[in-house]
């Protein structure tokens, strides 16, 4: 996340990171939604006072959170960007219920790697042509994280200055 806020503010674009309670406790178990939406406003709003137009943007699930607080709660954000939006849950085949996706009016762009098993493409394509505004990135050979094989020929820090580059013309 830090190379990516790098990569981001490297395209001029002002960004904003921050830690939801369980991480900044030393638990790796996510809190329950309503916490996770707590810290998220506090964040969104915070963001606002710096900034005209907020987008959210959020890996995994960030985005997912992002997502509620702009679909369900009418955050007024003008972007959401999905860094590998967790469609279908650790362990499961089916995916997880996105109808709030459909509330959202702003535009919303989704990142998904080909080796992804959260996001996978082939279920992340179909919901993002059927969402009104929303476009979707697919990473040749990234897995959740976008990290690619080496047989690839390009590092990690590569990618995620890919995914920057492909945020900021997206943006404009």
């Amino acid at each position: 996340m830090v190379t990516l806020r790098e990569a981001l503010a490297s395209h001029g674009i002002t960004v904003m990171t921050f830690n939801y309670a369980y991480t900044e406790a030393g638990r790796k178990a996510p809190d329950r939604a309503p916490k996770l939406l707590d810290v998220h406003v506090a964040a969104a709003d915070r963001l606002a006072t710096y900034c005209d137009r907020v987008v959210l943007a959020g890996k995994s699930m960030g985005g997912r959170v992002g997502s509620h607080l702009v679909g369900d709660n009418e955050w007024p954000a003008h972007a959401v960007v999905y860094y590998g939006y967790p469609l279908v849950p650790l362990g499961k085949g089916s995916p997880r219920d996105t109808t709030h996706l459909n509330r959202i009016s702003a535009r919303q762009l989704f990142f998904a790697g080909t080796r992804d098993r959260l996001s996978p493409p082939d279920m992340v394509v179909p919901l993002a042509k059927s969402l009104p505004g929303a476009s979707v990135e697919v990473i040749e050979g990234g897995d959740h994280s976008f990290k690619v094989p080496k047989a690839s020929g390009k590092a990690h820090e590569e990618v995620i200055h890919e995914l920057a580059a492909l945020t900021s013309r997206w943006l404009q």
